[in-house]
């Protein structure tokens, strides 16, 4: 399987603060890869060096047999690149298909058309019956679906998944993991933080714990989750039974 995406040697230093330590990961096309840890392992900095948020202090970034370690990340959502956000940033005053027509102007500069696919975007997440609604008035599912579609509107070949399916009820995230599903059968790489491991693990193909800035453990989420390392740092014994 060749890497869509690759960290090489990746460093993220914030002052004396090391956020992400020698980070090197790869995922392949068409792959649900899980990006665990505990608060303060460097998951979210790491989505932030991936989506151009920032550069790495050192190490290197490929995207699609491209180094884009320098690029900003409005250039990254050109190449492909599209991510959601751990606090959802809708734009709470405009409606929902406004919302997702905003993603659709990246790769649509005609209005009709970024119209057109943004409708479409609506559709495959279940959010259509809620076009015309404000994104104020939609319920936290809902607002979590409507990230995940403003992302899709920008037609990635990555998608990052910050947190989508943390908070939401057992049939909502029931519903939030059918829709991950959905989105890798259509071809899109998913590279997804989440912290319900009961969740996350029968949903991706590899997990990559990270805890304290470094990879500590990567495989398939059945070995990760009965890793001595993984439950020590933190999955708690109770994960470990009858993983």
């Amino acid at each position: 399987m060749t890497a869509l995406l690759e960290t090489r040697g990746v460093w993220q230093r914030f002052g004396g603060l090391v956020a992400n330590s020698d980070v090197s990961i790869s995922v392949g096309r068409g792959e649900i890869v899980g990006l665990i840890g505990p608060n303060g392992a460097g998951k979210s900095t790491l989505f932030n060096l991936i989506a151009g948020v920032l550069p790495p202090t050192q190490g290197s970034i490929l995207f699609d047999g491209e180094d884009v370690t320098q690029m900003p990340a409005a250039q990254r959502c050109q190449r492909g690149v599209g991510r959601t956000f751990q606090v959802v940033k809708s734009f709470e005053t405009m409606t929902v298909i406004d919302n997702v027509i905003v993603g659709a102007l990246v790769r649509n500069t005609v209005m009709r058309e970024a119209r057109r696919k943004a409708h479409e975007v609506l559709e495959f997440t279940g959010l259509a019956a809620r076009a015309d609604v404000l994104a104020s008035d939609l319920v936290p599912a809902e607002k979590r679906r409507l990230e995940v579609a403003r992302a899709l509107a920008t037609e990635p070949k990555l998608l990052l998944l910050d947190e989508v399916l943390t908070g939401l009820t057992p049939t909502e995230a029931q519903t939030g993991v059918a829709l991950v599903r959905k989105v890798r059968d259509t071809g899109i790489t998913v590279l997804m933080v989440e912290h319900v491991m009961e969740i996350v693990m029968p949903l991706v193909d590899r997990a990559i714990v990270l805890d304290l800035g470094k990879v500590l453990v990567e495989g398939k989420p059945a070995d990760v989750v009965r890793d001595p390392k993984v439950i020590k740092a933190y999955l708690g014994d109770r994960h470990a039974v009858g993983a």
